[in-house]
């Protein structure tokens, strides 16, 4: 892809290009679109970014531009990127990382594997989640952290899942449990099918195997059926978040354990909030650097003080998975 074309959009605008997303067949040549948000919890100021492997005419411009009311008089910006492979500079790139027992690499950067170390297996591909990123890393380091203080789950969800990475550290924490992992975008579910074969990691629904499934939020039977879990990882987005925190509630069990990332230092304090709301209190905040990773436990709740059922459901578009 070695043409991008950047316009303002609003979260329901960018929504509804993923949800109509049939008439990108139309244009010549087809454009990858990704939409994410320019301005925390301002639905207002989000942007679209369509990728096209050739310079895009005006036509296919304006055929993106007119579904995007609020952007009728906004000018595109039109960039020519460099001929590269972004895959293999990507890899290149990439540097191995430990994170508590974990070390994640690429086939480019494996070196040597510390001593007693998990090695994990992860190209940079479509998805989200090598290791290198702080929400990541920061994860696996929690994931550790409550293994060495003895904590056991028999039940584990891993909601955006994205490569598989949480799911295989949990896998490899506590090889009795059974997992799901599942996520909105179904070419992450696919790579994790893939990770999971290369990691030594068996799929299917038994003790000790990985569930997959594409789900927005909790909105699946697989996710539905195995509840309520015991331990819950979500390395999302702010947003999502926040909005899926009845649908967590409802999915964990009393007492159950919330590992939360994927938002930045000033977005902790609006999630935190709508956790506590329901009945959520924060055992542990881990930064690392403007990312802080989120332990909430939950608590007992009452009477009229219950929180109301969720559907599951997110409105996150799809796409928003792996655009760190």
């Amino acid at each position: 892809m070695n043409w991008k074309v950047t316009l303002p959009c609003t979260r329901q605008e960018a929504e509804a290009l993923h949800d109509e997303d049939e008439w990108l067949a139309s244009l010549d040549p087809v454009p990858t679109i990704v939409a994410d948000e320019v301005e925390a919890f301002n639905d207002a100021k989000w942007r679209i970014e369509a990728y096209f492997p050739e310079k895009p005419d005006t036509d296919a411009i304006a055929a993106i531009q007119a579904r995007i009311p609020s952007a009728a008089n906004a000018i595109a910006i039109i960039s020519k990127l460099p001929d590269e492979d972004w895959v293999v500079m990507s890899q290149q790139s990439l540097q191995p990382v430990q994170a508590g027992r974990f070390y994640v690499h690429t086939s480019t950067n494996k070196d040597i594997v510390p001593a007693a170390a998990r090695p994990f297996l992860i190209e940079a591909s479509r998805a989200f989640g090598t290791g290198g990123h702080q929400t990541t890393s920061g994860c696996l380091v929690i994931l550790d952290k409550l293994k060495r203080q003895g904590k056991s789950f028999q039940l584990i969800a891993d909601i955006g899942t994205g490569t598989g990475l949480l799911a295989f550290a949990a896998g490899h924490l506590w090889p009795r449990a059974y997992i799901t992992a599942s996520d909105i975008d179904p070419v992450s579910v696919e790579v994790t099918a893939e990770n999971a074969r290369v990691n030594g990691f068996a799929l299917g629904a038994r003790q000790g195997e990985i569930a997959l499934c594409t789900a927005s939020g909790t909105d699946h039977p697989l996710i539905q059926q195995r509840a309520p879990y015991d331990l819950v990882i979500a390395n999302i987005l702010a947003g999502p978040l926040i909005e899926l925190a009845p649908a967590f509630y409802r999915i964990l069990c009393e007492g159950g354990t919330l590992v939360l990332a994927g938002l930045l230092d000033i977005q902790a304090g609006g999630v935190i909030n709508a956790y506590r709301k329901l009945g959520f209190r924060l055992q542990k905040r881990q930064d690392t650097g403007d990312w802080p990773c989120l332990i909430l436990v939950k608590r007992k709740r009452y009477g009229w003080n219950r929180p109301l059922r969720a559907n599951g459901l997110t409105s996150q578009p799809p796409g928003d998975f792996g655009t760190w």
